[in-house]
């Protein structure tokens, strides 16, 4: 009796997990809007070989972590760097420009209730982005 208690309560954990990890999601996109006054991001998901998803706009939650990236050389992969100061409101969403700031995106929730809980600026051709410049 006991050992089935405690089975069907490690599944239920399991399944906790399982449910939390498939919620949220990370995606690389390029920013193409910031509206910090409403607290939304709209951006196009990078599908690769110069192929973008349709321009999706999504809530960013209000404790929203805006980082610098850092491109690891060893493990070719772009890492946490330094918080960006001003957050949305800082230059690199303010100025945009025509072709956007690249990032990941991480977010939590799925579909209408999504929102940004993470962006980290990095990912350009290069690693070289407004915030990291290597010149």
């Amino acid at each position: 009796m006991l050992r089935t208690v405690v089975c069907a309560g490690l599944a239920l954990f399991l399944c906790g997990v399982v449910a939390a990890v498939v919620v949220a999601a990370e995606i690389r996109a390029t920013i193409t809007k910031v509206d910090a006054e409403k607290g939304t991001v709209t951006f196009k998901e990078n599908k690769g070989k110069g192929q973008f998803g349709d321009e999706q706009t999504v809530k960013v939650d209000k404790d929203v972590k805006v980082l610098k990236g850092v491109f690891d050389k060893d493990t070719k992969t772009l890492k946490e760097g330094d918080p960006i100061e001003g957050g949305l409101k800082s230059e690199t969403f303010t100025k945009i420009g025509d072709k956007g700031v690249g990032v990941r995106i991480t977010t939590d929730g799925e579909g209408d209730k999504a929102t940004i809980t993470k962006i980290i600026v990095g990912g350009g051709r290069g690693g070289k982005t407004k915030t990291n410049k290597t010149d």
